[in-house]
């Protein structure tokens, strides 16, 4: 991590309360948002999933893995929606088994776009800002294929799509989530037309930044208006660079983000969520200010983010939230190892994406054997 030397006594402490808009944090250790693919071909969260997040409840805040706010709009196989009257059952039972132990948990709300294919969205449309193709290949029930030409939105498309947003957000709101998180990152849908290699389009929501930068202020206010600012946050990664979503002019970046977030700062949101190599750093740090509210870090893939790395980012007045990613997964009492400066678990990595309770609900916590912390998942799973 690269940050500008800031005293340590000029910001809170890790594990100090705060507020992002509506929503109380006991700490500021966030979950972030992980694909876990445990919903099933329904994408209804089951028991399973319900139990992995009360697990984790003494966080901060969840922030649950990317739910697909409409049926085509589905990344992956296992992936949860809040679509059918059954998901957002299955979402109520999740979000009334993390207040039961205190905890609050926001859903982020993704829209693929061309991170997609048939055979795992039902055989609907894909679509994108413009009809590019990702180079590469994504996995559906057949196995890796290659990513189809997505079919460009027309406005009246485009639309529909914001209507998907907002009734998703709303789903969320009634299934008794504290909020909602746009996802506007990675490399999905709203990322897409962020990115002049991703949006080629020639109309309002195309050619200059402020035209790239429309379409996720109009998905962000019309789900604000919806559901209230106080609950509603963004997640951006911008120069991610990540399903062919190319950003590397710095001028433009940001411009195109700065533009966005100028537009944003008078609705009152939540928080703003970046994702970042360089959190410290002056992109990131011009983003925050031009946003004007509570920021929510995360640096990415590697190294694994660690508790030191987190102090010095709330203490050194860089952010007022930091989501953690691989170590929430392994250590569903996070926040009470990193109090006491206890050993943590390992993260079993070639776990993250199987369909069961293992390397998901049988990480063992403080004082507790594993054998007999595995025994417990089984009993709840039936298992």
């Amino acid at each position: 991590m690269s940050v500008t030397s800031v005293s340590a006594s000029s910001g809170p402490s890790l594990f100090a309360p705060v507020a992002l808009g509506d929503i109380e944090l006991a700490n500021r250790v966030v979950m972030a948002p992980l694909t876990r693919m445990r919903a099933g071909a329904s994408g209804v969260p089951g028991d399973l999933m319900a139990e992995h997040y009360r697990q984790r409840a003494s966080l901060g805040l969840i922030v649950t893995e990317g739910t697909y706010c409409s049926h085509e709009s589905q990344a992956f196989v296992g992936q949860p929606g809040i679509v059918t009257d059954e998901q957002v059952a299955g979402w109520r039972r999740t979000a009334a088994a993390v207040h039961a132990r205190g905890g609050r948990i926001v859903m982020q709300i993704v829209h693929s776009g061309r991170v997609t294919h048939p055979d795992v969205n039902g055989g609907r449309p894909v679509l994108a800002p413009s009809a590019i193709a990702i180079n590469g290949a994504g996995h559906t029930e057949r196995g890796k294929q290659p990513f189809p030409v997505p079919r460009a939105l027309t406005t009246a498309e485009a639309g529909s799509v914001l209507a998907d947003f907002v009734a998703a957000s709303r789903h969320a709101i009634e299934s008794g989530l504290d909020g909602v998180e746009i996802h506007a990152a990675n490399g999905y849908l709203l990322h897409q037309f962020l990115s002049p290699a991703s949006n080629r389009r020639t109309d309002m929501y195309g050619g200059p930044p402020e035209n790239r930068a429309r379409f996720v202020v109009e998905v962000v206010t019309a789900v604000a208006r919806a559901v209230g600012a106080g609950r509603v946050g963004l997640r951006i990664s911008p120069q991610r660079n990540i399903h062919d979503v190319l950003e590397t002019d710095r001028d433009d970046v940001l411009t195109t983000y700065g533009h966005l977030l100028d537009r944003l700062r008078p609705l009152g949101l939540a928080y703003l969520s970046i994702r970042h190599e360089d959190l410290g750093g002056t992109l990131v740090q011009e983003l925050r200010r031009r946003f004007g509210g509570r920021l929510m870090v995360n640096r990415g893939t590697s190294p694994m983010t660690t508790r030191e790395e987190a102090m010095e980012l709330i203490e050194g007045a860089h952010a007022d939230a930091v989501a953690v990613g691989r170590a929430a997964i392994a250590n569903p009492d996070l926040v009470e190892r990193w109090q006491g400066e206890h050993p943590e678990n390992e993260p079993r990595q070639e776990l993250f994406y199987t369909s069961g309770a293992e390397g998901y609900t049988d990480y063992p916590f403080l004082g507790v054997p594993v054998r007999v912390a595995e025994q417990r998942t089984r009993g709840r799973d039936g298992r």
